[in-house]
């Protein structure tokens, strides 16, 4: 575009506007590149994955009404939430995760979903 229209419409009619026009553009390109990778380490925090199952943990009790929730981030951070229901009634139970780890004892439905977070 040089010697052309700039955006505004004026004219680009000698070198050195020619090179004033591109060091700005420089300058505009460098400040979106960085506010991309601004943007991209804030993303990491976001929670992206997201798994679930329901199972029935007793045999008295009919049906799936049970189920253990997963969210993590792409660093593996987050949580896992667990329901349990009985005759008596719900218990829930919430276990941070750090890294694709929890420093609480998992059940086998939460160390499912836990995997399949990781691996997505």
């Amino acid at each position: 575009m040089l010697f052309g229209k700039k955006k505004d419409n004026k004219k680009i009619s000698t070198i050195e506007e020619a090179a004033d026009y591109i060091q700005k553009l420089e300058k505009k390109l460098d400040e979106s590149n960085a506010r991309i990778r601004e943007l991209e380490d804030k993303s990491k925090l976001f929670f992206e994955k997201f798994e679930i199952v329901r199972y029935n943990p007793f045999n008295e009790v009919g049906g799936d009404q049970s189920f253990s929730l997963g969210i993590l981030n792409s660093n593996h951070d987050g949580f896992i939430f667990t329901s349990i229901y009985n005759k008596e009634g719900n218990r829930l139970y919430a276990k941070p995760v750090a890294k694709g780890e929890s420093k609480y004892q998992l059940s086998e439905e939460e160390n499912i979903i836990l995997k399949k977070m990781i691996n997505k």
